[in-house]
């Protein structure tokens, strides 16, 4: 009996133990086959992506509340327009050029997002993801330019440039940081796009305003007013907001320590820009401007974007605060040098953007940065990033601009102009209740909009 019993125990402990190296074959065979996606990444990243689309949001109510109330409408359909120009032209050319294998100044695969790989190349994420995460930075590059040109643009123009903006200028330069190409192989340093989204952005919107010229009641040394504060404060907390997406998210991968120290450097430089740019504004003219507070915060995001996961928390802080200087000058630097900037952008996203990229060889840890021992050296790199940013961004977007000015017509009339584009372009008011009803006209009659004079030799 006893022998029995002894039997039964080995088997019992054979088929236990049998059935445990099976499991475990098992579980290991699970894991062989499962693919490399990792879910907790993906969600990540595609939760960043959808913070930074909404900042297109951000940019509309930011340049609608800077501009005046006739031309409300144009910059809201410009900033939601620019975003399906990003999207078309990002699908079928930008992502292959900026991220396609290829050589060292573009990318040759990928078009039309043809051949792309289930998951991206290193990483641990659905190539999908990491595509929707990239177009919403390009798309803010076009948001940039078209504050700067406010007032004045042709919408047909704006839909070109867009196009052109998302095709071609912000994905080969973008190949050469983040494609690898030939800066990424110098060593160059621009974590989520301080010079690839907003010096780029900043070139283009440059050679459109001095496209342009000023618009037609402008006087230098003397602002334009914008139309609505509210809107101006709303679409600043929306972009500040969007920030914790563009940023932390460049990690690309769920990292709970990177994540929360690119959240505090991102957040103090914001908060030390707003402040610092108020305080000056308060010392020269005794009022506490709250739109230069505005625009001090948005420049000290656009300051830490190239080093937020490289710099300390106090260093964001010193960051933060020489970009509301950076600011504060800057605005005044338009008006002496005649540059008509409706929204400020050219200080906020072109001058910090610059400062953004040189503050990596300064203050950048681990003893890369100048202040942490690393010498010159990287400082150096960062500095043949911004020439290279600018000597490939505003040529290229000056000579778009002069083909359109010749083209499709850069600028409205002087009486679409004075009128505002609201109606002229697009037959709507964004507040149709202050104004003078207009009637509906039939689609057959091809008379102007708004009481304009006809041209000579017209019935």
């Amino acid at each position: 009996m006893n022998r029995f019993r002894t039997i039964r125990r080995v088997v019992n402990i054979v088929l236990v133990v049998g059935l445990l190296l099976f499991a475990t074959r098992t579980a290991f065979a699970q894991d062989a086959v499962q693919p490399a996606v990792n879910a907790l990444d993906t969600v990540w990243v595609l939760f960043c992506a959808f913070l930074v689309f909404f900042m297109q949001a951000g940019f509309g109510f930011l340049e609608a509340g800077f501009v005046r109330s006739k031309n409300v409408v144009n910059i809201l359909a410009e900033n939601f327009m620019d975003t399906t120009m990003a999207t078309v032209a990002f699908i079928f050319v930008g992502f292959g050029l900026m991220f396609g294998a290829g050589n060292s100044f573009f990318g040759t695969e990928w078009f039309a997002l043809r051949g792309i790989p289930e998951i991206y190349p290193g990483l641990t994420i659905p190539t999908l993801a990491f595509f929707f995460f990239q177009f919403a930075f390009c798309a803010a590059a076009g948001a940039i330019a078209s504050g700067m040109m406010a007032e004045r643009t042709n919408f047909k123009a704006d839909l070109c440039y867009s196009l052109v903006t998302a095709g071609l200028i912000y994905p080969v330069f973008g190949h050469w940081v983040w494609g690898g190409g030939w800066l990424a192989q110098m060593g160059y340093i621009d974590f989520a796009g301080s010079s690839v989204v907003h010096i780029v952005g900043a070139c283009i919107g440059l050679a459109g305003t001095l496209t342009l010229g000023k618009r037609k009641d402008k006087v230098f040394g003397d602002s334009i007013r914008g139309h609505s504060l509210p809107l101006a404060a709303l679409g600043t907390f929306i972009l500040w907001l969007g920030w914790f997406g563009f940023n932390p998210g460049s990690t690309l991968v769920a990292e709970p320590i990177s994540i929360s120290h690119i959240v505090v450097t991102t957040d103090f430089a914001a908060t030390a820009g707003a402040i610092v740019a108020i305080l000056l504004a308060y010392v020269q003219m005794r009022k506490w401007d709250i739109s230069m507070a505005f625009n001090g915060a948005l420049g000290g995001l656009v300051a830490i974007t190239a080093s937020a996961a490289f710099v300390t928390p106090m260093s964001a802080l010193v960051i933060g605060s020489i970009a509301g200087v950076v600011v504060f000058l800057g605005v005044h630097m338009l008006e002496v040098f005649k540059i008509d900037d409706p929204v400020g952008a050219l200080p906020v996203h072109g001058l910090n953007g610059v400062f953004g990229i040189l503050a990596v060889g300064i203050f950048a840890g681990n003893g890369v940065g100048l202040l942490s021992g690393g010498g010159f050296a990287q400082l150096g790199i960062q500095l043949i990033g911004i020439v290279a940013c600018i000597a490939w961004a505003f040529p290229v977007s000056l000579l778009l601009f002069q083909v359109l000015k010749r083209t499709v017509g850069l600028r409205v009339s002087a009486e679409v102009e004075e009128e505002g584009l609201d109606h002229a372009q697009h037959g709507l008011h964004s507040h149709p209740e202050f104004v003078e009803p207009t009637p509906l006209r039939p689609y057959g009659d091809l008379r102007p909009i708004g009481g304009l004079s006809a041209p000579a030799g017209t019935d």
